[in-house]
């Protein structure tokens, strides 16, 4: 199953991303809309995964303070590399851009696959919007 990736700001897919956060963190997650729609949006760098008929089925986005946040894929394309590809682009453009650390906010469940691109947790366990999260970092240079 072949996905593209693609850097954009707020403006040039927020349809599609809010399409895809939409349906992960508002219907399947139960996240109270105020809580997913935090104002932010327009000041971030955004990542669209897209499937070979141009269908939004990811989405990621990096805050100005370097904090990586909202990534979702759509169930059906879980388990297909999706993730790790937009992390990795993520990860590569927080470099070119000479960021020193970049940080997250995981859901537990999702704690190996951060792991696993390096990133270290700190602090104690928190609830996000109902669900339990514990913070991340991953020092780039």
């Amino acid at each position: 199953m072949s996905f593209t990736l693609h850097l954009l700001d707020w403006r040039e897919g927020e349809s599609r991303l809010r399409a895809v956060r939409e349906s992960v963190f508002i219907q399947e997650q139960q996240v109270p809309e105020e809580l997913e729609w935090d104002g932010l949006d327009a000041a971030c760098r955004h990542l669209l995964a897209l499937n070979a008929q141009g269908e939004a089925i990811g989405c990621a986005r990096i805050t100005p303070d370097a904090q990586i946040g909202r990534m979702c894929v759509l169930p059906q394309w879980r388990r297909q590399r999706v993730g790790a590809g937009m992390l990795q682009l993520l990860l590569t453009d927080a470099r070119a851009r000479r960021l020193p650390e970049v940080h997250l906010h995981a859901q537990l469940h999702a704690l190996p696959f951060y792991r696993n691109f390096g990133f270290v947790e700190y602090g104690e366990t928190f609830m996000d919007a109902g669900i339990p999260h514990l913070a991340m970092r991953l020092l780039l240079s």
